[in-house]
């Protein structure tokens, strides 16, 4: 299943879901408690977003642009600035209503019907046991499948859900479909935020995600592990952890997929960009709350960055090896290089797409935001295509 762009009518309906869910999860109070006072600064910055996007856009020399504004659409700018501005001065607790299922799911139903759908062309099951929550998607759920994405979402461990993400993963079933396989199938894990659980509460569900997963998969080398960002994150801290683990390790997946990875929770290369929306500042103050007090910052469990172990990576690379994708202007960029950079000096196969001028889940953000079909299908093009090369 794969709609069009988001337009500027989706963007007043998303709305429209989302203020009755701020009072219904959050309530006035606690709601106003945090608006009154920060009245003053939103209403500022609501200001000079425009006046920063017409200078920037307009009256500076494209050669002075920043790289995404160059290669960016009026409605990508526009979204992308006031992301970014969300993302700075908007406490994780109120993100968290943006993408609840409360609010994505209905958006996505809206979506749908204005594409003449009433109901979706693959179903997906909500699957909920002690230990473990998640959405399986699935052609055909009375035949095995002979091809299963494992995925965690992105979010900064502190936002987001599986249903925030369902446009997304229902067209990377799709596709795959259309790629040969038989009965694909994706496991998207719903693994407990921050606040009300800190590590290692979410690697732990992760490993239960992959449990799972185990139990339907043909064999292990026909799983495919992903995520983006913080998602990308627990896939990583999950391989790292099987090496240790005999009952896991010779259960390994086939391909793991990094969408834009949080390789590296608190580090100084992880510096802000003139295109991303993310800032450093945030992502350190999310990932801390993630680690917790008790555990080091350094523990490569935890920030699987921080893990140099040659032998180690090559121990916990899956069978078919790595596909990463990322921007040239992400914020989290640099650690990402250089985990390709230590992946490559293995044995294992490493490919990987920068996009020039990209910032933070391109691949995920451009399926909405994206002008062409080409464009918004573009990273999940190079994931399936490298899907079926190796695991065919």
């Amino acid at each position: 299943m794969i709609l069009g762009q988001i337009s500027y009518l989706d963007c007043v309906v998303f709305l429209a879901f989302l203020a009755p869910q701020l009072l219904l999860q959050i309530g006035l109070l606690r709601t106003l408690s945090w608006l009154v006072p920060a009245l003053p600064s939103l209403v500022f910055q609501v200001l000079v977003i425009p006046y920063q996007f017409v200078r920037e856009r307009y009256l500076t020399p494209h050669e002075h642009q920043s790289p995404f504004v160059q290669r960016a659409t009026v409605f990508q700018d526009i979204v992308v600035r006031f992301v970014r501005f969300a993302f700075a001065f908007m406490p994780p607790w109120l993100g968290r209503v943006f993408f609840s299922k409360p609010v994505a799911l209905p958006f996505l139903r809206f979506r749908m019907l204005r594409h003449g759908l009433v109901t979706s062309p693959l179903r997906w099951t909500e699957i909920k046991r002690p230990g473990l929550h998640g959405v399986l998607i699935m052609h055909d759920q009375q035949e095995q499948p002979d091809i299963i994405v494992y995925y965690c979402h992105g979010g900064g461990f502190s936002m987001g859900s599986s249903y925030f993400y369902m446009e997304f993963l229902l067209a990377w079933v799709s596709m795959l479909k259309d790629a040969g396989y038989r009965n694909p199938a994706l496991f998207a894990l719903e693994y407990t935020l921050v606040p009300d659980a800190i590590y290692p509460t979410q690697l732990q569900q992760t490993l239960a995600g992959y449990e799972y997963v185990l139990s339907i998969a043909q064999n292990s080398t026909r799983i495919c592990v992903g995520g983006d960002s913080a998602g990308a994150t627990l896939i990583l801290s999950f391989l790292l952890y099987i090496t240790d683990h005999p009952e896991l390790r010779h259960q390994k997946p086939g391909l793991a997929v990094m969408i834009s990875p949080w390789v590296t929770i608190v580090s100084r290369n992880n510096r802000n960009t003139a295109s991303d929306y993310l800032n450093d500042g945030s992502l350190e103050l999310y990932g801390r709350q993630y680690i917790g007090p008790k555990v080091p910052a350094d523990d490569p469990l935890v920030s699987p960055g921080n893990c140099k172990d040659m032998k180690k990576w090559l121990d916990a690379s899956p069978d078919k090896g790595w596909l990463f994708l990322f921007g040239s202007d992400e914020v989290l960029g640099p650690e990402t290089r250089n985990l390709i950079a230590l992946l490559k000096r293995t044995s294992v196969t490493v490919e990987y797409y920068e996009e020039k001028g990209g910032i933070h889940a391109w691949p995920v953000a451009s399926l909405y935001l994206g002008e062409t079909r080409e464009e918004r299908l573009r990273g999940l093009t190079d994931i399936v295509r490298t899907t079926r090369n190796r695991i065919s």
